[in-house]
């Protein structure tokens, strides 16, 4: 990392007339807001309609706090005229996956197939190298023209991420007792509780041991799971705070030894309040099997029928291997929306002079 990138004469690139520097959202909050409308013309062309918009505070968040907590840069990229044309985050894993990097780039339709994309994607790698960085990675719509940069830059697809949506109403509703009842009836021995916000003091430690489950979960090879501990689940419930969301919690407890094994989490955004947004759902593997997922997931939903009466939709991600995890979504009622894929480019003579 450059000592003070901001103050760097190299900080700035001019390439296929695009001016590319980076800001800080803290104070540059003109740019900040350039790019939030930049991307949110970007997600209107290129994700399906019922993926919930991102507000202006959620945004800012992961622009100037980054989505994880890792260290990340902000870039814009203006034209002669000035106006803002294309921008890029890239985050820097500092826990895990160290040889890695991943970076949101976005240009918008009107913009595209100029070479901005190009321009914005080099400068990226060029930054992603200095810190010692050999793969970018980076998320898609396949059959998406983010799809189809990537594959034209040289990355590789990975494994197909299955995302659903599903409509809340009275149909929906009506599922849940029989659903309720056939996951009580192999749940025996396991009590349900709930919160709403950060996790209480004295379960830090048991809420990171149910995240650690999710080290099984399918993922793209070469990836190394995230590492969980009580300082990582506060740094991220601060991150979800910051974003202007607020988390709703179900958890399963195993009643002969106390311990909470399995969890579901819901966000939602104040500025959306009508889109519950799926979490993590992660049962401890000596528990699975007694179809906690499941109950869980419909606690959850019976819990928002009353704590957030206005949402009217949820939406839920899953690696297309996680056999177990789409067919509870399925029994809930849940229906594919669209699929992403993380694109891995080898940053090896990529861009490079």
């Amino acid at each position: 990392m450059l000592g003070n990138p901001f103050a760097d004469p190299g900080a700035r690139l001019l390439d296929a007339g695009v001016d590319i520097a980076r800001f800080d959202g803290r104070d540059d909050t003109g740019t900040l807001e350039s790019c939030y409308h930049l991307v949110q013309r970007c997600l209107r062309a290129d994700q399906p309609a019922d993926q919930p918009p991102w507000s202006l505070a959620s945004f800012t968040a992961k622009w100037v706090e980054g989505f994880d907590g890792n260290p990340h840069e902000s870039w814009a990229g203006s034209d002669a005229s000035g106006a803002v044309v294309g921008c890029y985050l890239l985050t820097l894993p500092s826990r895990e996956n160290l040889s890695r990097a991943s970076v949101v780039l976005r240009v918008p339709p009107d913009r595209r197939r100029a070479g901005l994309g190009t321009a914005l994607l080099r400068h990226c790698a060029d930054r992603a190298r200095l810190s010692g960085r050999t793969q970018l990675a980076a998320d898609a719509w396949d059959d998406s023209a983010g799809a189809a940069f990537a594959a034209a830059v040289g990355a590789t697809a990975g494994i197909p991420n299955m995302h659903r949506s599903l409509r809340f109403d009275d149909a929906a509703r009506a599922r849940l007792p029989a659903l309720r009842r056939a996951a009580e009836a192999r749940a025996a021995g396991y009590s349900l509780q709930s919160w709403l916000g950060p996790a209480p003091e004295e379960l830090l430690e048991q809420v990171a041991a149910v995240h650690a489950a999710l080290a099984d979960a399918p993922r793209n090879a070469g990836v190394e799971p995230s590492v969980w501990d009580a300082d990582r689940i506060r740094r991220a419930e601060k991150l979800i705070a910051e974003h202007g969301l607020v988390s709703h919690t179900v958890a399963a407890r195993h009643d002969a030894s106390g311990q909470l094994v399995a969890i579901t989490q819901i966000l939602i955004d104040a500025s959306a309040p009508d889109c519950g947004i799926q979490q993590l759902t992660a049962v401890r593997p000596a528990h699975r099997g007694h179809r906690l997922g499941l109950l869980v997931k419909v606690a959850m939903l019976e819990l928002l029928t009353s704590a957030a009466p206005n949402v009217s939709y949820f939406v839920t991600d899953n690696a297309g291997a996680n056999d177990y995890m789409i067919a509870i979504n399925a029994q809930l009622g849940f229906e594919v929306s669209g699929v992403t894929r993380t694109w891995q480019l080898d940053l090896a003579g990529f861009g490079a002079p």
